[in-house]
């Protein structure tokens, strides 16, 4: 129900376990949430690296003639949304290859910042590319002739590369994870019952596949998994290990059961919830979320306010993207396909509607609209974040500033534009309150334009996406919205 912002990527993992291809389907299918474009598994025995990749939901692309034949102790998965390259099935992953060191595959969650800098070199040196994706250049990296076949070269290989990156790798071997010396994207380590080790982006893929979570993978760590056991070396001098975890990831992306930077996410958007009751309290006779991702704010809210909690809509979980795509459904029609509005908890009362973020506006617009053709007295947003006004390069799609509303439009501008009783932002300072690190911790990015890697290739598409904005209905010249 995102207008806008869309998830990254899932990986998966499991080595040391006769039966890791099918737990790694389970552990996909609880990823989904992170990518619903296209799903892959890649597996080995040892010997070999074997992989199936199709266009849509894990569900989709996979049945139980294809997972027979993946059959290995050894397999890695990824789900993917588009953050780099067109949706294609050439850009699914995992990515397999064979070169001088061997055979590898490879499944990456965020975003390289320098990729095209990268690709234009490898391509100038001969290396031919097969997909758009940036997850490639880490392939043709290893396979370049003064790294290949060393036992430094993944190291080496990953210092090279700049912004986001959390990555699972298969060889005949080992399995290997690898995150960022930022920590820019999650990927935590669980240990099978009996035997076996399992990687994950989220620690909700261990319940549905019988692995328990051990710990979270350090920024600018490189975790190998072999027959030998665990093997943790890190591949960036320590100065430059400098944690700036994705907040987003706690408002919006990650499921609320999962453990993320440390924390339990539903834990930590009941706290933004309730900062939000602090900041913004107003005189109302029933709290809503928008489901599902305002859920566990709109919970905060209720506690912290006193205000009873009840469910306004009704979301369909039967009308999904697969209904969506085929008949081009408008975003107002889609809208009222997924959700249902409770009538009676809505008409005649004084509303606060919990959403956790705005990013276009399109969608949250449509909601509102929808919401008081149920007669409401009064409809109160509450936003459990800060206004949004700067892309995203690490991972997750955010359209470019020229797109995004509060880029070009303050506070009463789009309260206006929402057609809204009364609207709250979450401050940037109070947001980061509500989460145990240190505020310097995190990447606010995307809530301030500050960024904390930041390249020409960056820096070029910044000055392309500052777009002239379209302009607010009944605002004239004053207000913008794209």
């Amino acid at each position: 129900m995102a207008d806008g912002a869309t998830e990254n990527c899932g990986l998966f993992g499991v080595f040391g376990c006769k039966d890791a291809v099918e737990r790694t389907y389970w552990g996909l299918y609880a990823l989904q949430h992170r990518g619903q474009e296209s799903a892959g598994i890649a597996a080995t025995d040892g010997g070999s690296i074997i992989s199936h990749r199709g266009m849509g939901l894990v569900v989709e692309v996979f049945n139980e003639e294809i997972l027979e034949n993946l059959a290995n102790p050894a397999a890695i998965g990824h789900v993917r949304y588009s953050t780099f390259g067109p949706s294609t099935i050439l850009n699914a992953q995992p990515i397999v290859v064979a070169y001088a060191g061997g055979r590898m595959a490879i499944a990456h969650n965020g975003s390289l910042v320098n990729a095209l800098t990268l690709r234009g070199r490898l391509e100038k040196q001969g290396s031919i590319f097969q997909t758009t994706n940036d997850s490639e250049v880490l392939a043709h990296l290893m396979a370049h002739p003064p790294r290949a076949g060393k036992p430094d070269a993944l190291k080496r290989c990953l210092r090279d590369l700049k912004g986001a990156f959390s990555f699972i790798l298969l060889t005949p071997d080992e399995m290997i994870g690898a995150r960022d010396c930022h920590g820019f994207r999650p990927l935590c380590l669980g240990r099978i019952k009996g035997g076996g080790y399992v990687l994950a982006s989220e620690s909700c893929a261990f319940t549905p596949t019988g692995a328990e979570f051990v710990r979270e993978l350090d920024p600018g760590e490189i975790l190998r998994i072999s027959g030998n056991g665990l093997k943790s070396e890190t591949f960036c001098d320590r100065r430059s290990v400098r944690p700036k975890h994705c907040i987003f990831e706690h408002i919006y992306f990650a499921r609320p059961s999962s453990i993320i930077f440390g924390e339990v996410v539903h834990e930590v958007r009941k706290r933004l919830g309730a900062r939000l009751a602090e900041r913004f309290p107003v005189d109302a006779d029933v709290v809503i979320s928008v489901p599902d991702s305002g859920n566990s704010a709109a919970v905060g809210y209720h506690e912290e306010s006193g205000i009873p909690f009840d469910r306004g809509f009704i979301r369909n979980h039967y009308v999904g993207r697969t209904f969506i795509q085929p008949f081009q459904v408008e975003r107002e029609k889609a809208v009222r396909l997924k959700l249902s509005v409770v009538e009676p908890v809505i008409r005649g009362k004084r509303v606060v509607v919990v959403e956790d973020s705005i990013v276009r506006g399109t969608t949250i617009r449509n909601i509102i609209r929808y919401l008081w053709d149920a007669g409401p007295k009064e409809i109160h947003l509450r936003v459990s974040c800060p206004p949004i006004i700067s892309p995203c390069f690490y991972g997750i799609n955010f359209p470019t500033s020229g797109e995004l509303l509060a880029s070009h439009n303050t506070s009463q501008q789009i309260r206006r534009y929402m057609n809204l009783t009364t609207l709250g932002y979450l401050p940037l300072k109070e947001m980061l309150g509500c989460v145990s690190k240190p505020p310097g911790h995190y990447c606010t990015a995307c809530f301030t334009g500050r960024y904390p890697v930041r390249t020409k290739e960056m820096s070029e598409s910044l000055r392309r996406g500052r777009q002239q904005p379209g302009t607010v209905p009944g605002e004239g010249k004053a207000g913008r919205v794209k």
